[in-house]
Parts: C-alpha cells; structure tokens; sequence
C-alpha cells in the first residue's frame, strides 16, 4: 500500500508536531537494532508518542490503513525484533519515559522508554531494588526487557523479567488500551494474559506502562574468580555449584572472549586460560555456607587459579563479563545467539559449539550466564568475505540445532525476532506454533504488529491473499 500526503496528513494531526519523522535520514538510525539485519526494511515514518494516548492514536491510524507498525525500545535486541518492514511504521518508545516508585508497596510505575539502570537508580533512591539486570542494562529499556522477558546475570538466584511484572497497559492492534494484572503479588483473576505479553516482542500489543515488583537491597556480594585449563572442567563444576546451592551469580567465559576482553581493557586477565568462572554469594549465612561451598567445588575442579576476590576486583570482573558482547565485536560481524540448555548438558553443548566452530573455520567465543544454562555463542566473521559469510551463517544454524538436540532452547532471554525464527518450529513444533499463530490471528487480525517476526505470516501475505 502507498501512502499519500493526505493519508499521512491524518497521522500527523493525530500526534504533536514533533512526534512524526519522514525525513529519510531521520528515520534510518531506527530501521535496524543491534543484530543489524541486512534485510531491513525502509518504513515511511517514526512515530516517537510520549503518552498512551499518543500510541493508541498512531495504532488507530495504522489499523485503519492497514500499515505494519514495529515497536521499538533502546534498539538494543540481537534478534532482529526490532528490524522495520517496508512502507510500515516503526513507534519509538524512547521518549515515554515516566517513572514512580511506591515504596510502601514495593512497586515501581514505569513507561518503557527508560532504561533498565534508570529503574534500578530510582529503586536504590529509596533503598530497594530491580533485580534484573541484562549485560546491557546501562543501555537496553524496560520495554525492550518487556518484550524478550530478558534475564541477566544475577537471574541465576532472582528469576527474569516476568517474575517482576505484576500489571501491564497494552494498547491492541485495533487501538483499544487495556490493563492486564494489578499491583499485587498474588492475584489468579481470570487468565494469566500476563505472560502471554511479556515475550511476546510487540506481536500481541504495545506496551505502554509497566508495574513492577521491587525487592529490598541485597547483601553486598562475595565473588570468587576461577580459571581453569579446560572447558570441561569449567563445564563440570558449574554443573555441580548449580545442582549443590543457589548463587547469586555464575557467569562463564572462553579464551575467545577472555582475551577480547583483555584486548580492549587490558585488566590483567588470563588470556592461556581455557575459561573463566565467577561465582558470587549474597548469602547472609553467618556460617558462609554458600561461599565455603562454591570454593570447595571449583577447587575440586582442577583450576589453574581461585581466589575470593576484593570487592573492587569482583565488580571488575563482573564488568568484564558485561563487556564480552561489544569486546568480542572489535573483531568482525557477529551473529548472536541466546541459546540455553539444561545444566547437565553445559559440558556437550560447549564442545559441540567447539567442534561446529572446526568444521566451519570460524571464531564462536563463548559465555554464559551459565548457573541457569542461559549461553550466548558469538559467531565472528568478515562480513565483507561472502564465503565466510556462508560458513558463518552454517555455525549459527548449528549451533540452534544442537541446543534443540540437547534438550534446550533457541532463545533464552534474546527473542525470536526474525533472525531465529527458522529454527522455532524445530523446538516448539507444529502444533504449539500454530496455537502460537491462532492467538496472534485473534489479537491482531490483520497481522499489522511488528510482521515478520516470532510469526510467520504478515499483514502483506493476508492481503496478498
């Protein structure tokens, strides 16, 4: 469909003056997200709303004309959930940015262009906390969090994002506002249409306030730092740590991202080490059961080096392991993947990734936020180097067929988006994926939100017949 100036006129007097982008060079920093999908589409305006009203308003209009919209939060997603589509809209959530924090219930009432560290300095203002906390929370938005029901490092011991959602206001494919959930933390009325949305990655609504849950500061935390000469005794006290207590953390790293790490930061890491664990407790035990438990367990794990670190160098080192992702990037193209197992397969699926890293001749540093099987392999090429590229994109699908061979998931924190969806059937099925579909068709009859990703049909195929 080709929109006119008189069509585009109604959108424009729908929203405040500044609220509408058409200029194309305007528009192109919103077209991709970070997993800089080549195929991005060339959408015909940005629409940035500041209020619910704003965004049911540019949802009417494009329900009306049939135009696909593509909600976007920080641009921050690494699965293409965010990639505009031709002749569509993309809603930039970015300026809705209200926030307030109720301490005497614990709540926090946020719009989803804040970010999720902005959230985090709100709850700590008033001595409480917002626990998760994705590698890039300095950066990412609570819509985007929203979307992909995104974990973090500390999601090991305090759960994901949807352990801390309790309401959500959702503006439909057909421009009507909902609220779904309360401010409460028990409440079984009517189905859980809570987390049908959370995850969704903008398929079923837009989301346009968010009540989250808070918790009181934790303990300050206790880290130990272990380095190890193989992967597979790295892989195996993980596996015993998880299996034996609750850390508050337990993160991994290859050599591959070690030393791209240590490349741009130079803090004195190991680079001949094959991987790097760091376990934390907030354990107020006064017996330190969790601490002396994880030192016993690595130790027994043949590592080259463990030590309990300081706690300038425990934050350090977390630090590190949030700068893996653009680190490993100073070395060429990536292709990201959130792929997770069950903890017991953390040892088969590092080597398998190992052995699809020899077969294809290409780099795949690999972390992980490992004490709940949450990984993150980074597939390294030149994407200026078409056989490279090829080899790559092999690495990548293998990589997803074998943490569904495993027993794992395609995404565990990531989203589908439109990178992964190949792969989705082969985890979840037929029959769930179209039930998936069936819901999709119901909420959003004319396929107008955010086509193309999670589902596979679109606004375009209906038309089209």
């Amino acid at each position: 469909m080709t929109i006119g100036s008189v069509e585009l006129d109604g959108l424009r007097d729908a929203l405040p003056d500044d609220a509408v982008l058409t200029d194309a060079a305007a528009i192109e920093p919103y077209r991709r997200d970070r997993a800089l999908d080549p195929h991005a589409g060339a959408p015909f305006a940005v629409v940035l709303p500041r209020t619910t009203a704003e965004v049911q308003a540019a949802v009417r209009w494009a329900a009306a004309h049939r135009v696909p919209i593509v909600p976007r939060g920080a641009g921050t997603g690494l699965s293409g959930g965010s990639t505009a589509v031709d002749g569509g809209i993309v809603l930039s959530m970015e300026r809705m940015r209200d926030l307030a924090v109720d301490a005497a219930t614990r709540t926090a009432v946020v719009q989803p262009g804040l970010l999720n560290a902005e959230v985090k300095a709100a709850a700590a203002e008033r001595g409480l906390w917002y626990p998760p906390d994705p590698a890039s929370f300095e950066i990412c938005s609570i819509g985007g969090n929203i979307a992909t029901n995104a974990g973090g490092l500390c999601c090991v011991k305090y759960g994901v994002t949807s352990d801390y959602v309790l309401a959500l206001e959702v503006v439909l494919a057909d421009g009507e506002v909902v609220r779904i959930g309360r401010g409460l933390i028990k409440d079984v009325a009517g189905l859980a249409l809570l987390q049908l949305f959370i995850g969704s990655e903008g398929t079923l609504g837009i989301v346009t306030e968010i009540t989250l849950r808070l918790l009181p500061a934790p303990r300050p935390a206790r880290r130990l730092a272990a380095w190890f000469a193989t992967t597979e005794d790295a892989a195996r006290a993980i596996g015993e740590i998880a299996s034996t207590i609750r850390p508050s953390l337990l993160e991994y790293m290859d050599r591959a991202s070690v030393n791209a790490v240590e490349d741009m930061y130079g803090l004195g890491l190991d680079r001949e080490a094959a991987a790097f664990v760091l376990a934390g407790s907030d354990d107020a035990d006064p017996d330190e059961h969790e601490i002396r438990t994880m030192r016993e367990i690595l130790a027994r794990h043949r590592p080259a080096h463990l030590e309990e670190t300081t706690p300038e160098r425990g934050d350090e080192l977390a630090a590190a392991r949030r700068a893996a992702i653009p680190a490993v990037e100073e070395h060429g193209r990536l292709l990201l993947s959130d792929v997770g197992v069950p903890i017991p397969r953390l040892a088969d699926l590092i080597h398998g990734v190992e052995e699809i890293a020899a077969r294809e001749r290409t780099t795949i540093a690999f972390i992980a936020h490992a004490g709940d099987g949450n990984t993150h392999p980074l597939v390294v090429f030149d994407g200026d180097d078409h056989d490279a590229t090829e080899r790559a994109e092999r690495a990548y699908g293998d990589v997803m067929s074998l943490a569904i061979a495993l027993g794992g998931t395609i995404t565990g924190e990531h989203g589908v988006g439109k990178l992964k969806r190949p792969w989705l059937v082969e985890q979840v099925g037929p029959v769930a994926l179209d039930l998936g579909q069936r819901i999709k068709d119901a909420w959003d009859p004319d396929g107008i939100l955010n086509p193309g990703a999670v589902f596979a049909r679109s606004s375009d195929s209906r038309r089209n017949g």
